[in-house]
């Protein structure tokens, strides 16, 4: 993990959509995305997380097919109903796709 310093800094658009979370002990719940960078995402939830957790993920993007799925999250900070959220696994296939929607949304 020696690069996320450079991908904190990467590019984060705003996006708005629907995202499903799931945690341990058949934990799961709705959201909606509001922004996401390849390192992580902002959202917000009625159903009250606690910063530690650790979720999966699977984000609907707008014009995808397929949801994309984040193996690991874990919730950094709450704030109302926002959170915030790092990636700590993410497949390489779904952050080359997260990467090329950033880029293209930014281009």
């Amino acid at each position: 993990h020696d690069h996320t310093g450079a991908d904190r800094r990467g590019r984060r658009i705003e996006l708005s959509c629907r995202l499903l979370f799931f945690g341990y002990d058949d934990f799961e719940g709705e959201g909606t995305l509001l922004d996401i960078s390849t390192s992580g995402c902002r959202a917000a939830s009625s159903i009250a997380l606690q910063p530690g957790t650790t979720l999966k993920l699977s984000v609907f993007l707008p014009d995808q097919k397929w949801p994309l799925r984040m193996d690991e999250g874990i919730v950094r900070w709450v704030n109302g109903k926002e959170f915030g959220l790092e990636f700590t696994s993410i497949r390489l296939a779904q952050r080359e796709r997260l990467r090329a929607m950033l880029m293209q949304a930014k281009a």
